[in-house]
């Protein structure tokens, strides 16, 4: 990332977090808990850090994430790492965070357990921060993946997912599940990423490009350079 792109990028995600947590507040207004799903990545970063100093009743707010890869939460690769590392700061420790992995030895044995932890939360989510690649995929719904029809079709919370472009097979929160929100957001940065998004809105085929089963639904855009 150039110097040029880091500030928009930082106001960017200061007005994510401001937009999340207003969201969280008028949800906490009428309900005793609120969820908020979330995703991974590099370009969350500032705007989980953004988040964490964020003043909401922390302890009434349920964590979770759209998907995870297959590793411990010690891994580099672990997105449970990032929120807690980033997120899970200071006031907003008290938030409980739930994780989508297990000990299990594969995402195909822990599904029956990450699936109780999911459906026990508050649904609707107050918010889904989704984010997308360069292949157009979103949380682990990838073009090349075995299990996308089902990642797309299925009315079940949560799925495994191996996708042959990746290293670590994976878990992930279902396209029905992650419709159940309030309030939808994709959190992007780049050009690169800005024009894979423009492609996805010129069809409607999200077995090439998953992101677009989402863009049926109102979705805020949060895009910097």
């Amino acid at each position: 990332m150039t110097q040029a792109n880091a500030r928009p990028r930082e106001q960017l995600a200061a007005q994510l977090a401001e937009a999340t947590s207003e969201a969280l507040r008028q949800d906490l207004a009428q309900q005793e808990r609120a969820l908020l799903v979330l995703s991974g990545g590099s370009t969350p970063v500032p705007y989980f850090q953004a988040l964490s100093r964020q003043e909401l009743p922390w302890e009434r707010v349920d964590v979770t994430l759209a998907d995870e890869r297959w590793v411990s939460e010690s891994d580099e690769a672990s997105n449970a790492r990032l929120v807690r590392q980033h997120l899970l700061q200071g006031k907003a420790a008290a938030a409980s965070f739930v994780s989508l992995t297990t000990d299990d030895e594969t995402p195909e044995q822990g599904v029956e357990a990450a699936t109780r932890r999911i459906e026990a939360l508050s649904w609707p989510a107050s918010l889904v921060v989704l984010g997308m690649g360069g292949d157009g995929h979103t949380a682990s719904l990838f073009p090349d993946s075995r299990e996308l029809e089902l990642g797309l079709t299925t009315d079940a919370p949560v799925l495994a997912a191996r996708t042959p472009s990746q290293p670590q097979a994976r878990i992930t929160l279902s396209a029905d599940r992650l419709h159940q929100a309030r309030r939808h957001v994709l959190h992007i940065t780049g050009d690169d990423k800005r024009s894979v998004l423009a492609r996805a809105m010129s069809g409607d085929d999200s077995r090439e490009l998953p992101i677009r089963a989402f863009l049926s639904c109102p979705l805020a855009i949060y895009w910097a350079p």
